[in-house]
């Protein structure tokens, strides 16, 4: 009796161990399945992405991992289109959706995109870029990359006017029109460079001073809205001022600093590979903050431009897509590294933000620590919720600058005609 109580002890301890074994060969199962990625731009969204995926089927080989390249327009109405249907079929896994149409897709349809809220650590990215994905205090996306602006300028033509780099410290966008005078005057060349159609450059301003086009129940906030009026101002002063290039669309822009024609431009960090382009200015720029406005808000730290990645919530492998994301963009340091370096793509992960990579020098820009500088900015800008029509807000206020410009109206009568052609889009 007591050799088949012994027996059957040790029949019972071998079934556990097995079982534990299988449990544990289970946990340590590789994902399968596969997962779809919608994107733009090859040189850019496209060329990360095939990074983050080498990097996550190397432990992950069971999984397959389509990259669908579209033109930034086609994903975005190819989005809308397919969840207007309502039907589940057609959508991606996982899409980039740009910070400034984020609350658009969310706000327009809630319950398609996966809440993340418990399943990212979202603290470790910049606080900015999580409130462009917050939907009543629940998160929706995984930040991407930042756009954090930068005054890039001409150290050799500064010199000439008289100026050292300490004399662009803490700079007001009066400061800097009184010093471009003076580096036209010095140089004969224009001391900035931008596309006076553009939007960008208003929306630079504004969110220096932590405002935008909408309040905080997302209605138009145009007609009294202190920074836009400020903003206006200082549009009004650079274009009167008599040393500026005016350019028209992307390639004149470009050109217009590459062939030295500018002294500088303001934009968003995903400039530099733009600038480096022109291999023979190497050494002759450098980056400082933005400079701010007349607004005791304004601070010289603002974004331009950026995007994040959403899993739809009807998502087959939705588990998968989780992982992937988790793996990759809220987890990978060394994979922040090669982005940088290989892309330029200055992600919003903070931790990764004290590689190598973000701390060497670049000669290019006289041995700045470019990289580092613009992760130390991007903590300071003012997070903000852009709503869901920042470009109709951008085509209203483009349209009646001329008038204001030309004197034909005041800036008080700009921003109310803006704010009511707004509304009439909007249907408010």
């Amino acid at each position: 009796m007591k050799k088949l109580f012994a027996m059957l002890v040790t029949v019972c301890m071998a079934v556990s161990l097995l079982a534990c074994s299988g449990a544990a060969a289970m946990g340590a199962a590789k994902k399968s399945g596969k997962i779809t990625i919608w994107a733009w731009d090859p040189n850019f969204n496209i060329a990360v992405m095939k990074e983050a995926k080498a990097r996550y089927q190397k432990n992950n080989p069971n999984v397959q991992i389509e990259i669908v390249e579209m033109a930034k327009a086609d994903v975005e109405q190819k989005l809308h289109t397919v969840l207007a249907s309502g039907v589940k079929e057609g959508l991606p896994d996982i899409v980039l959706i740009e910070d400034y149409n984020a609350q658009k897709y969310l706000q327009a349809y809630p319950g398609a995109f996966d809440d993340l809220t418990k399943k990212i650590n979202h603290k470790n990215f910049a606080s900015y870029k999580n409130k462009l994905m917050t939907v009543n205090g629940k998160i929706y996306g995984v930040p991407f990359d930042s756009g954090v602006s930068a005054l890039f300028y001409r150290t050799d033509y500064l010199a000439k006017a008289g100026y050292k780099p300490s004399d662009l410290n803490n700079l007001t966008w009066d400061k800097f029109i009184e010093i471009g005078k003076k580096v036209k005057a010095a140089t004969g060349k224009d001391a900035y460079t931008f596309d006076p159609a553009d939007g960008g450059l208003i929306r630079i301003m504004l969110q220096s001073a932590g405002l935008w086009y909408f309040d905080k129940n997302g209605k138009p906030y145009i007609a009294n809205n202190p920074a836009l009026k400020e903003a206006f101002a200082t549009y009004k002063k650079l274009m009167e001022s008599g040393m500026i290039k005016k350019t028209t669309g992307w390639n004149e822009w470009v050109s217009a600093f590459n062939k030295g024609e500018a002294a500088s431009i303001i934009t968003g960090c995903w400039i530099i590979g733009s600038i480096k382009a022109e291999k023979s200015q190497s050494g002759k720029w450098a980056a400082l903050p933005t400079p701010r406005m007349n607004l005791k808000a304004s601070v010289n730290y603002s974004n331009l431009g950026g995007s994040s990645w959403y899993i739809t919530q009807g998502s087959s492998n939705k588990a998968v897509a989780e992982d992937f994301l988790k793996s990759t963009f809220a987890a990978d340091k060394d994979f922040y590294q090669k982005i940088l370096v290989g892309q330029g793509a200055i992600g919003t992960y903070l931790p990764a933000q004290n590689g190598p990579s973000y701390t060497v020098a670049d000669e290019f820009f006289g041995g700045q620590k470019v990289f580092s500088d613009f992760s130390a900015w991007m903590k300071k800008i003012p997070g903000i919720n852009y709503g869901v029509y920042t470009y109709e807000a951008d085509t209203a206020l483009m349209t009646v600058m001329p008038e204001y410009l030309a004197g034909k109206l005041t800036v008080e009568a700009a921003l109310k005609k803006a704010e009511d052609q707004l509304k009439n889009q909007i249907n408010l």
